[in-house]
């Protein structure tokens, strides 16, 4: 048993980039297994920043092979400005036997999106980004999607199966929404130049590959994109990813099966932040909340929007803990938390003069709980250059004492800036 799964345990952006980067040095492999390019995982290497959206993070260390897995729905356009940028910088995927593209992953077209971006402009929006992971989930749930092996079919037969795609994308795009039709030769003439570009990376089958390197005991890193609060199964329902992000999806996206996994670990913020519409009980719309955006720079990668910012949210981390099992936790960004006299973390909710210590069912019953919180002591002193946890002050120690306290989970992991050297260990957590 080889496998370790790494989720995000809030909303997303919770700092999986960096944490996958750093525990992928010591893998062998590292799989996406879910979403799309509306995932973007940021990383600090050598004081320069590197933004990925479908390209594992483990693609900045040589002796790491990344796979793309079927439950990923693929962005040609973005994915290929992703490899270009880094065999230009030197950085990596010199050799093409690097990356891995499942056959079966699911192609995302310039009409994905136009569908989402309309969808976007109506009164029922839900802040997505816009990218067309929805419509290409959708597609794939009717049967209708083009995977990546359809690319590679001959011209003629490849242009019958977008001509049939097209007929009801166009008809939804002109006669509903109102938009452009989108051209099927402009559409088919970006696909034969994009998958020659794509071709040296075509795996036909990397569910064997995934299963014969955790047979092997091969150290296989599952790198999760979004946060589990997004799940669309288990999020907050609508405003949520059309994916899964609980842990189960690792199994599901990459197929293997639960036998391997080893550990779950959870990345967590030390306070919460989220992207888009949505219940969020402890966002702080006031100065805290400003200061917390501004000296975490959270705007996300992918938009660039402003990231809600608030405090730690405990009962919806103890929430994600059961429903993925999680087993460790990386604590990421708690330097942000510096200067701060004092720190409230939630650790329950009150509705109609009642404490409710869990996380409601239905997650729309979140807009009318309010968070009731514990005061901790904050620090003021400068952590980002500590190494060791008993190095850390005293408050910083208490404060990591009581999420594991909490939550039930160790915290084995914890960042303290955003370089890979910023960064302590409890425990080795890895492999």
């Amino acid at each position: 048993m080889s496998g370790v799964i790494v989720i995000g345990s809030q909303w997303g952006d919770e700092g999986k980039g960096k944490a996958v980067d750093v525990f992928s040095s010591t893998a062998d492999y590292v799989i996406r297994y879910q979403g799309g390019s509306n995932a973007g995982h940021t990383l600090n290497i050598a004081g320069q920043k590197k933004v990925l959206h479908l390209i594992p993070s483990g693609v900045f260390h040589s002796n790491t092979i990344c796979v793309i897995s079927a439950g990923v729905v693929l962005d040609m356009e973005t994915l290929v400005s992703e490899i270009q940028a880094i065999k230009e910088s030197g950085d990596g995927l010199s050799d093409s036997s690097k990356l891995l593209i499942s056959d079966s992953a699911t192609v995302l077209l310039d009409y994905h999106k136009v569908l989402d971006q309309a969808r976007e402009k109506g009164a029922e929006k839900i802040g997505t980004t816009g990218k067309g992971i929805g419509p290409a989930y959708e597609d794939r749930a009717s049967r209708k999607a083009l995977l990546f092996r359809d690319l590679f079919l001959d011209e003629k037969i490849l242009k019958h199966k977008l001509e049939r795609a097209l007929s009801e994308k166009n008809f939804l795009i002109e006669k509903f929404y109102k938009e452009k039709a989108i051209s099927l030769e402009n559409t088919l003439k970006q696909i034969l130049f994009l998958r020659e570009e794509l071709r040296p990376y075509r795996c036909q089958d990397t569910s064997f590959i995934i299963h014969k390197a955790l047979t092997e005991n091969k150290k296989v890193l599952f790198e999760g994109a979004q946060g589990s609060l997004l799940d669309i199964l288990h999020g907050t329902y609508p405003y949520v990813t059309s994916s899964n992000t609980v842990a189960g999806a690792a199994l599901v996206g990459s197929g293997i099966g639960p036998g391997f996994i080893k550990k779950v670990i959870a990345i967590t913020k030390a306070y919460t932040t989220r992207v888009g519409g949505g219940p969020f009980p402890t966002e702080c719309q006031d100065k805290q909340g400003i200061f917390l955006q501004k000296k975490g720079e959270e705007w996300g990668a992918t938009t660039g929007r402003k990231r809600r910012c608030g405090w730690l949210d405990l009962p919806a981390l103890k929430y994600a803990v059961r429903v993925s099992g999680i087993t460790h936790l990386a604590l990421m960004k708690l330097d942000v938390l510096s200067d701060m006299k004092e720190i409230p973390i939630c650790v329950a909710y009150q509705l109609n003069g009642k404490v409710v210590p869990n996380y409601p069912i239905h997650s729309s019953e979140l807009t009318s709980y309010k968070p009731v919180y514990k005061i901790l002591p904050g620090w003021q002193e400068d952590i980002s250059s500590i190494k060791k946890f008993k190095d850390l002050p005293k408050a910083a120690q208490h404060y990591i004492t009581f999420i594991q306290q909490e939550s039930g989970v160790p915290v084995d992991m914890v960042s303290v800036g955003p370089a890979r050297s910023a960064t302590l260990w409890r425990n080795q957590l890895f492999l």
